[in-house]
Order: C-alpha cells, then structure tokens, then sequence
C-alpha cells in the first residue's frame, strides 16, 4: 500500500490530513490524486458516497493553487447547500497550514450579501451550489476566468436535480482550456454525455464496478403486508438496540406521518424533507449527527449532501422507481472500510423491482423473517445486560449512598433484585409484545384442488373482487385503458382523501377499472375522497366492492358508450345522485332522478 508522500501530497497538506487522522489512502485516492497532480487529461471518477473522493480531489487542488493570486482559481459545484457546506469544511481542514488560500462555500438559504463580502475580499477556491453561483455570475460578483479546475461532485444527483441547464450556464464563463473533475456513484447515460461534451479525452477511473452498491454493504429485505411495514420497521429498531440509521421513504407526507408515529411510540426520530424551513432542516441534522435522535425519517431529495459517520442502518420504507436512488441510499452506510445494513421492507408486489435492483447493483438481498418478539426481548436484554457490565463506576460518589440503599433492598435476594432492575428498563416492551402474531407475508399459498363442477375462470373473477382478510375491497372505474397504474392510485389517495395516509395492500389493475384493498377502517373515506375526483379529465367513481357483481360486464358497456360511472343500475341511488350533483349539470339530472 502507498503513502500520501508516495502519492505526491506536498507536506504542509500531509501535516493536516495526518492530524485528522489519514493513515493510509483509501483506493480512489490512491488512483485519482497522482493522476491529478501529474497529468493533464480529464477524469471522470465512479465511487460510492463516503470512499474518501472529497480528499481525492481536493488534496491535489490545494496543491495546484497559487496563492499569491487573489481570484477563484478552483471551483467545485455540488448538488446541495449540505455537501457544499461539508467539502468547504474539509478543504477548510486540509489547508490547515496554507493561510494564504481561502476556501469560500456559496449556497442558497443563507445571505448573498455575507458572501458577496467575502468574493470582494478575495478566495482561491469556490465550493458552491448552481443555483446560487448563476445568481453571483449575474450581479457581476464572481470572475471565473482564471478558474484552472472544475470539479463536479456526485454528478448524478445534480443530473437528477435539473442542473444541467445550470452546469452548461456556468462553464460558459470559465475558460476553455481547464482541467475537469467528475465525481459519480453511478453512470447513468446523461453523464456519459456530460463527459463527451466538456470534457477533453477523460481518463475514467471506477472504484469496485458501474453502478455497483457499496462492498461493505449487506443487503437484506423483509416481506410483510403492505398495512404492517409499519410493525415491521419498529420491530427492526427495537431488534437493533444501538441503532443509528436513516428511514428513507417515497413521499414528504410518509416521511413525516412515519417520524410522528416513532415519536409518539416513544422511538428518538425526526422527520427531513422538503415542506421544513432550512432552519428547521439545519436543527435536526445537527440533532441527527450529535446523536441525540438515532432515527432520521427521510426523502432523498432532503437526505442529498448530508455526510454522517458510523450509520448502522440504512431501511428503505419504500424502495425508489430509480435504481441509482437505492445505490446513493445503501453507500451511506459501511463507510470507510466499515460494515453496513441495507434493509428493504416490501410487499409482495414490489418483489420484481427488488430483483432488478439486485441485477443492476451486482448484490443479492437475503430474506430474513421479521424478528419475533422473544428474540427482540432477548436482544433487548442481553444488551442491557452489556451496559451494565460497561458502566463507568465513580467509587467517590455513589459510596455515601449505597449504605441507605442497601439497607432499604437488603430483603432481596440477587435474584430478584435483577428481576426489578430488567423489569423496570422492560415492563412496557414485555406488555407491548405479549401475544404479538407474526407478521411476515407468506407468498406461497397451497393449491386448492379444483372440483369438477367448478367454473375456474369465474372463480378467479370473484377471488378479484374479494378483499383479504381484514381488509375492504373498492371499486374505482379507471384502469390501464385510462393510464390509470398503481402510482396513480397512491398518488390519488394521497391527495384526495382526508385524513391519514391510506396503507393499501393487493391492487388488481383492469383494462377499464381497477380493484384494490385497504383496511376496512379506512374504506368509507377512499370511497368518498375518490368519487367526483378527477384523473386526467375522467371523472371517478368509486364503491365497496361487491363480490357477487360483475364489474368486468359494467366497464364493457361503459366503453359502448353507457358510462358505469353514471350507470344507476351499476350505483346505488345514494352515491349516484351525490357523484351526479358533482358533474355538470348534475344537480339537475338527480332531481329529475328522484321525482321519478
């Protein structure tokens, strides 16, 4: 293995980084600083979040900047205000013993005219987001024509954010003849174009292989109904008694409704996501990195930048439509040769995207039932267990007290001293878990045999139309014809339904309708929430679905022209008079309707 000195690293920058505790260069170092300090040529760089590319590129642009020349001579754009505010700290640190060169993050949500100061007093290096150096450029407050380096840190994510109309605005005014850096976790197709139009003959350098997850990861995925991923993910925390992990789900309203729900089941959480002021985003990460809440409740997009150490845990509540998106989740953990946990919480529908993540990332996903209860006491006690035995013990201070103590429990035995002690710390998780089923989802069901007077295909109809076990099943007269998918049903009931987020188990998609499960519960809110909505200009209905009934009959008359919407032989009176009152016009119609 090299040394920094080996590498090339001049000594004032070794000194720092040696202080900070750099031993040995992590491999994308190894490769990408000589090449950096040595050759001319471009690179492009593919490496996990969290390998060492912040030291890879910014020790040989430390070293390649003049100080005596008082102009931005490097700049470096990232995705967001929380990695730009991260790589400006450590080139801050690297340069320890460089007072000469100033480092200067520029950012939105925080005040242009401290950082247009700070331009006017000079800096060699600018670390900046797009948005806001397009905002500079325009006051006429930033010159980038001595600029020598261009660094593009996680490219994708800025892909992935719409900067690209941005990065095309901004290399506008840096000279042609310049060196330029791309950093990636991944190689979607559009930075491979980026690299083809910017850069000059790149030099590609991959840590591990394209769009690999992280080695040091271990991917695991449990399935549950989609109504319990809920239980499942308390279970998971509480089988993990020091755990420190990120919950990254689909939407802003989930991410918040699960951050409220461990919180009130007394779990130390909070929510991030793009509904909070920056101000607010800025008090729970401090909170998240000080470790005061060990549950982080995320969207991607808020997630984006923020550099945390030591994450145990990385669970997916909902797994992303892109790939790219789990690869970026899953590397936030097993950082710098550390091991980590990938966990998928699913439900039988989203085994295939499961298996596609597992083709793209080069990793399999092992299955594991969700922890039972009396593993998780067990778990739970046995670490108790541990921190007692650990306990740092201040002889000087707890000796006047344990004469008085011991005189008031002298009647105890040890053994029943211990029951108090674990009693106390486990009383209301021993009464939360008593006679808790399991809630792992069996995908493999027997057979039945059929009889032969049976009529398979009409069974198979009106299993469809039959809800499973606790739940209701709803009609809704839109199907694949109509573009109608499951993303547009969840999306519906997101927004059109009062209340709390609907959890909805098995979805039947036809060519003219659709059926689908939630609890029953919730079924009287979706069926009113979803009937009078609009979906691309077709107005829904919606009912409780009956099993006896022949839906399939209904959409077929519907597309000869007789809308089962509106059909009253297909409503009851009640909801087809209320969804009449709705349309235009309708008001009219129902009375009419109820004269005869």
């Amino acid at each position: 293995m090299k040394t920094f000195e080996e590498l090339g690293v001049r000594d004032d920058l070794r000194r720092a980084i040696e202080e900070l505790g750099f031993e040995n260069p992590m491999p994308v170092q190894e490769k990408v600083i000589p090449h950096l300090l040595s050759e001319d040529s471009d690179v492009v760089a593919l490496a996990q979040t969290g390998t060492g590319k912040t030291a890879a590129f910014g020790l040989p642009v430390l070293q390649r900047i003049n100080p005596e020349i008082n102009r931005p001579q490097a700049l470096i754009l990232s995705p967001t205000r929380e990695l730009c505010l991260q790589i400006g700290s450590d080139l801050a640190d690297f340069s320890k013993y460089m007072p000469d060169v100033r480092v200067l993050p520029v950012y939105g949500g925080s005040s242009i005219e401290s950082q247009i100061r700070s331009l006017r007093k000079g800096v060699q290096i600018i670390v900046a987001t797009p948005g806001r150096l397009i905002d500079l450029i325009n006051r006429g407050v930033v010159d980038l024509s001595d600029v020598h380096t261009v660094v593009l840190d996680e490219a994708d994510e800025m892909l992935n954010m719409g900067f690209l109309d941005s990065i095309d605005a901004i290399l506008s005014h840096v000279p042609e003849q310049r060196k330029m850096l791309m950093f990636s976790a991944t190689m979607p197709n559009e930075i491979a174009k980026i690299a083809k139009k910017y850069m000059h003959s790149p030099v590609e350098f991959v840590i591990g292989n394209r769009n690999e997850g992280a080695a040091n990861v271990k991917h695991i995925y449990y399935m549950v109904n989609a109504r319990d991923k809920y239980l499942a993910l308390k279970r998971i925390a509480d089988n993990s008694p020091n755990i420190f992990a990120i919950i990254f789900c689909r939407t802003r309203r989930d991410t918040q409704e699960v951050a409220d729900r461990l919180i009130q089941d007394g779990y130390n959480a909070d929510a991030l996501h793009g509904d909070m002021s920056q101000q607010q985003r800025d008090i729970v990460m401090k909170k998240f990195r000080d470790r005061v809440i060990s549950l982080l409740v995320a969207t991607d997009v808020a997630a984006r930048g923020l550099d945390v150490d030591d994450l145990t845990h990385v669970i997916n509540y909902g797994l992303p439509d892109d790939t790219a998106v789990y690869t970026h989740r899953s590397g936030r953990t097993g950082r710098a040769g550390k091991t980590g946990v990938s966990i998928a919480i699913i439900h039988s529908r989203e085994k295939g995207k499961l298996r596609e993540i597992e083709k793209k990332i080069g990793k399999t996903f092992e299955r594991k039932e969700v922890p039972t209860p009396e593993h998780i006491i067990e778990k739970q006690l046995y670490n108790l267990a541990d921190r007692i035995e650990k306990v740092k013990v201040d002889d000087g201070q707890i000796d006047q007290y344990m004469q008085g103590v011991s005189r008031k429990l002298s009647w105890l035995s040890q053994e029943d001293l211990l029951k108090r002690v674990l009693s106390l710390e486990f009383n209301r998780l021993l009464d939360y878990y008593r006679d808790a089923p399991k809630i792992d989802f069996i995908d493999e069901k027997p057979r039945k045999e059929k009889k032969e007077h049976e009529k398979p295909r009409n069974d198979k109809e009106k299993d469809r139309r039959t809800a499973d076990k606790g739940m209701a099943r709803i009609y809704v007269n839109a199907g694949k014809g109509d573009g109608f998918y499951a993303g547009n049903l969840i999306d519906m009931l997101n927004h059109v339904v009062d209340g709390k987020r609907v959890d909805v188990g098995r979805i039947d998609l036809m060519p003219g309708y659709s059926l689908f499960d939630v609890p029953k519960a919730d079924a009287r809110r979706v069926v009113t929430g979803l009937t009078g909505a609009d979906f691309l200009g077709k107005r829904l209905y919606s009912e409780i679905a009956d099993p006896d009934k022949n839906y399939a009959r209904a959409s077929s008359r519907k597309s000869k022209g007789t809308d089962a919407s509106v059909d009253p032989e297909f409503a009851p009176e009640s909801t087809y008079e209320y969804f009449m009152k709705k349309s235009r016009g309708g008001a009219k119609k129902a009375k009419t309707k109820k004269r005869k």
